[in-house]
């Protein structure tokens, strides 16, 4: 079973998976990258340009989901260098660090509440997101092309290219795609038929967003709206 709720931590996240003997849900592309715990260990997730889907034994999750660009400075790193990966936090922090951490999560009552706590402490050290991030999301969550985009923030193709590669992992046009999609799912998921879904959406019409679901979501549409 999946839930979540606001974080405490501005447009962040927090999320907790309990096993409950149902098939694992996929993890759709969102623009965004999480601090994970899984029963004894701290984990990232990088920002993914398909579906991911967890294998092995159902097992205990926690997570914090930062809004998208938020990510790399409370890691440390790039987000392109951890595009479509989930690796051992150890792996970007000092090994000592990320034990005291793993063994201060494991040892609360909620390990929501404790990893919600361990980014608030973090990211009281650092600064604010830069406001061109907050700008370029808000306006692709609107549906705002790039190019318009671009010349608003008054930053070169180029240039945003770049910036957006190591704020949210990928390019400015990859970003709308996934937040496209991400607006479509939830027109859909609130009513709204299909075709319209499509055009309030931004796409061309319905099968542009079938294809665009199959290739980012690696199903169809039909499929994925049908399993919650």
């Amino acid at each position: 079973m999946y839930e979540e709720r606001a974080a405490r931590l501005t447009g962040a996240v927090v999320w907790h998976i309990t096993p409950d003997g149902a098939a694992g849900r996929p993890v759709l592309p969102d623009g965004c990258m999480d601090l994970l715990w899984n029963e004894g260990r701290l984990l990232v997730a990088g920002p993914d340009t398909r579906a991911y889907l967890s294998h092995g034994p159902a097992r205990r999750w926690a997570g914090l989901r930062f809004r998208p660009g938020t990510a790399p400075a409370f890691f440390g790193v790039p987000a392109h260098e951890l595009r479509d990966q989930r690796m051992e936090l150890a792996d970007l922090w000092p090994a000592a660090q990320v034990r005291r951490l793993t063994a201060r999560v494991d040892a609360a009552a909620d390990p929501v509440t404790a990893l919600e706590d361990l980014a608030l402490e973090r990211a009281a050290d650092l600064a604010p997101p830069e406001h061109w991030v907050t700008r370029l999301v808000e306006a692709l969550e609107a549906g705002r092309p790039v190019a318009a985009t671009a010349d608003e923030l008054g930053i070169g193709a180029r240039q945003l290219h770049r910036r957006s590669r190591n704020a949210f992992g990928y390019g400015p046009k990859t970003l709308a795609r996934v937040l496209r999609l991400q607006r479509a799912l939830r027109l859909a998921r609130s009513g709204v038929p299909l075709a319209e879904t499509a055009i309030r959406a931004g796409y061309a019409d319905q099968p542009h967003l079938s294809r665009d679901v199959r290739e980012l979501a690696g199903m169809p549409l039909g499929r994925l709206l049908g399993g919650g």
